[in-house]
């Protein structure tokens, strides 16, 4: 029982619920990143590795028998994932330092443009009380 009551307070809080929108936000973001590389920047990367698809590209080690399937090393789908992690990481990256910029302008108090948060607000005015007892004693 211990196990559910705690579970109940995970999904209760909220972890729950951020958990499965980030899960579904990322797939969808996945699926964006994915139709960018393949029909945005791969084909002109094409054009330039003589028209040929950078998933189609690989070393065969064996051909294909009538008896045996073809074994090789397909470098293109390895150069297709790499170019979809740079992606990834440079979105995300930018975002974050998107949201960085908006959080320090919300926790200074003197920035006008941007609300400050109330708890940040209270934090402030219990520092001036404390500052003006101690100036009275």
């Amino acid at each position: 029982m211990n196990i559910l009551k705690e579970f109940k307070e995970f999904a209760i809080k909220g972890n729950m619920i951020e958990m499965a929108v980030g899960i579904v936000i990322g797939a969808s973001f996945n699926a964006v990143v994915d139709v960018l590389v393949k029909n945005i920047l791969l084909p002109p990367l094409s054009l330039m590795s003589e028209g040929v698809s950078f998933q189609q590209k690989k070393i065969t080690l064996r051909a294909a028998t009538s008896d045996l399937s073809e074994v090789s090393i397909d470098y293109g789908l390895f150069i297709n994932t790499l170019v979809d992690f740079v992606i990834v990481g440079f979105t995300i990256f930018v975002i974050i330092k998107f949201f960085n910029t908006l959080k320090r302008k919300s926790e200074d108090i003197n920035e006008t443009t941007v609300e400050t948060p109330k708890d940040i607000l209270l934090l402030t005015e219990i520092r001036d009380a404390l500052e003006k007892m101690a100036q009275k004693k």
